[in-house]
């Protein structure tokens, strides 16, 4: 029977990740976190052992290869962020893929992560270049064309940063005439151009190059999902800031080959049993604020 947990709501949920940063969540000696060199918690998680998957070619694929690549985000602190000092991975959409991978029985040596632009997503899943994605991978009808998504294991909504000495802005409108950013191929970004004409444009492949333009003065706001707009605020707290609530509801979900159905029910299964371990892989990388979240109830469409 899965836990129960607290419904925070998506805007607070959001609010509670502003004193992130890049958590270490977790190494290639110790998956899933915990600082066992000085007495801390166990990993989060374990490899399985004598894994079978009947009828998933990606299976089949990462069996032959041994081993898993799996497209992340390397830019987004707190989700999935990439130390360039240590080499190291964590974050919270990172430790959700490690999870998956053990899951299948393949360990942190076994994983290759692979950066994947968002405009490149589906097309790395459909030409086989990765095995599954995970990092702020919105669930929609138009994706679910070319993909099929596991989950979703977290919801979230489209947010703005704006400098800290700008207007509190309260609707995406306060910003026509001016300049927003964000990642190419990005939901938001979609959004905006569909629906609010008034509103110019600016497109990066990662979301650290509108944030920096943003810091030069280059673009009036950034916009993305608040829950990676709040990790790079924390960054930089004197001189950028989150402003006005969520504009739309974003269901992060696990991007997998389309009609791999044994792979995705893997996933399904993992999320819909595995509370305990979602929650504490919460815990590690974004409820340092106390704050208790609900794990999304999975859509096995």
């Amino acid at each position: 029977m899965r836990r129960t947990r607290t419904l925070a709501g998506i805007g607070i949920a959001a609010v509670a990740l502003l004193a992130l940063t890049a958590c270490n969540s977790g190494s290639p000696s110790n998956p899933g976190g915990g600082d066992e060199s000085d007495g801390g918690d166990e990993a989060l998680f374990e490899v399985a052992t004598d894994v079978s998957l009947e009828g998933s070619p990606t299976f089949d694929a990462m069996t032959e290869r041994d081993g898993v690549v799996i497209g992340v985000k390397e830019d987004q602190p707190g989700l999935g962020y990439l130390d360039v000092t240590t080499g190291e991975r964590s974050g919270f959409d990172v430790d959700i893929a490690r999870w998956i991978a053990a899951s299948l029985g393949f360990s942190e040596d076994q994983i290759e992560f692979k950066p994947i632009a968002s405009a490149n997503r589906e097309q790395s899943i459909v030409n086989g270049d990765i095995d599954y994605y995970v990092g702020t991978y919105s669930i929609n009808d138009k994706r679910k064309e070319l993909i099929d998504f596991a989950g979703p294991y977290f919801v979230t909504g489209q947010g703005l940063l704006v400098a800290a000495d700008a207007e509190e802005a309260d609707a995406l409108e306060d910003f026509n005439g001016k300049t927003v950013c964000s990642a190419t191929g990005s939901t938001p970004i979609q959004n905006i151009k569909a629906n609010f004409p008034d509103i110019k444009t600016q497109e990066y492949d990662l979301y650290s190059a509108c944030v920096e333009d943003l810091l030069s003065g280059k673009v009036d706001a950034v916009t993305t999902d608040q829950a990676i707009l709040i990790g790079y605020a924390a960054q930089y707290p004197d001189e950028i800031k989150v402003t006005g609530g969520l504009f739309t509801e974003e269901r992060y979900g696990v991007g997998l080959p389309k009609g791999d159905d044994a792979l995705r029910s893997h996933v399904n299964e993992l999320f819909t049993d595995g509370g305990e371990t979602w929650q504490a892989i919460f815990d590690a990388n974004l409820g340092s604020s106390g704050i208790e979240v609900e794990q999304p109830e999975v859509d096995a469409y």
